[in-house]
């Protein structure tokens, strides 16, 4: 028989139990918007692959719009206006998705999350 117990004490248990619960609810809170990220990148790279020639800016838009509700990206997570389009100097344009996420913590602490996705878009598209 030993003479000596060894294991986790009752504070030390208190302790870990503390910092696991910390952490795992920083992550519920964190993982729902890194998986809708993942909805608006999917839907973006299956609206450049798509043949975008001859749309307007605002018919992408509306496009995207539709394709985030079929990811449940939220309604109020993405605004048009956070939908871009640049062209570079060789007459290629590329699709832009940016936009901020504040996600309230504990009390006043709050998560601020920046997401941006950019895709070169396939075919011309009309300003």
């Amino acid at each position: 028989m030993k003479t000596r117990q060894s294991g986790v004490t009752l504070v030390g248990f208190l302790v870990i139990l503390l910092v696991v619960g910390f952490f795992g609810y920083m992550a519920m809170k964190l993982v729902p918007s890194y998986t809708e990220y993942g909805g608006v990148v999917k839907a973006v790279n299956q609206e450049a692959s798509s043949g975008t020639s001859g749309k307007s800016l605002d018919e992408i838009r509306r496009d995207l719009m539709f394709k985030f509700d079929n990811q449940y990206v939220g309604d109020n997570t993405i605004k048009p206006t956070d939908i871009t389009i640049s062209r570079d100097n060789g007459g290629s344009s590329t699709l832009h998705v940016v936009y901020d996420k504040d996600i309230p913590f504990i009390y006043n602490i709050d998560f601020l999350l920046h997401f941006e996705k950019s895709v070169k878009m396939q075919g011309n598209v009309n300003e």
